[in-house]
């Protein structure tokens, strides 16, 4: 098995911590885990744009030894691919949780309310079901007495794609809260045209809620480690 930095990007108002339980995972497995605390999550700024994000993840990119893999959760999904688009020659290869990436010129992350000039985590009333099912109480209360506020220049910012050897780099979709079937067939009836247009496309099913990072950080570093291994 050769050896691969992994990029871990996570959601909405999470920071690199997020994936404490899938790095320490990976690192027995041979990969090398960077988790990414982006701009405004979590850096101690709370100014930042979404174009301070997207700088952030080609950083870790470029800093990364050898092709690196680029895992996005949730919103992130779309940095993830943005990472795609903008170093098709250096990502060896996309996996997206729970989520798919936005268009160009579509708005990142702008669907909750702003206050203040940050949009803060809602609560869990738009997560209950399936989002939510596998997080108990006492899991729930540290989620939200940690999420961090979200700036509204990153929530608003404007997704700018460019370069289509985007769509020769090989994507997972990790499917937690829904199936792979059912992603199949979101993306054959063009919800998301981005994967679409993919070449290299896989989907797998993983017994999550929305956050399998937290709740079944094992089994998704197993999954991830086989998608490096497949690159």
């Amino acid at each position: 098995m050769t050896a691969m930095d992994i990029v871990l990007i996570a959601g909405l108002w999470l920071d690199g911590s997020a994936w404490d339980g899938v790095a320490s995972a990976l690192e027995p497995l041979g990969h090398r885990p960077i988790p990414l605390t982006l701009p405004g999550q979590g850096d101690g700024s709370g100014s930042a744009t979404f174009d301070d994000q997207v700088a952030a993840v080609l950083a870790a990119v470029d800093s990364a030894s050898g092709r690196p893999m680029v895992v996005g959760h949730s919103a992130a999904c779309t940095l993830a691919w943005l990472a795609a688009d903008a170093r098709p020659e250096r990502v060896a290869t996309v996996a997206l949780i729970g989520g798919f990436p936005s268009g160009d010129g579509e708005v990142y992350a702008d669907f909750l309310p702003i206050e203040a000039g940050a949009m803060p985590f809602p609560g869990w009333g738009p997560f209950e079901g399936a989002d939510a099912a596998d997080l108990d109480e006492q899991a729930r209360q540290r989620f939200a007495a940690a999420a961090i506020p979200v700036p509204e220049a990153v929530a608003r910012g404007v997704v700018r794609l460019t370069d289509e050897r985007r769509y020769d780099v090989p994507v997972l979709v990790v499917c937690p809260e829904f199936t792979p079937e059912q992603a199949r067939g979101w993306i054959d009836g063009g919800d998301a045209p981005e994967l679409a247009k993919a070449k290299h496309l896989d989907l797998v099913d993983i017994d999550s809620g929305h956050w399998p990072m937290l709740t079944r950080p094992d089994e998704l570093a197993r999954l991830l480690a086989t998608a490096a291994a497949n690159a």
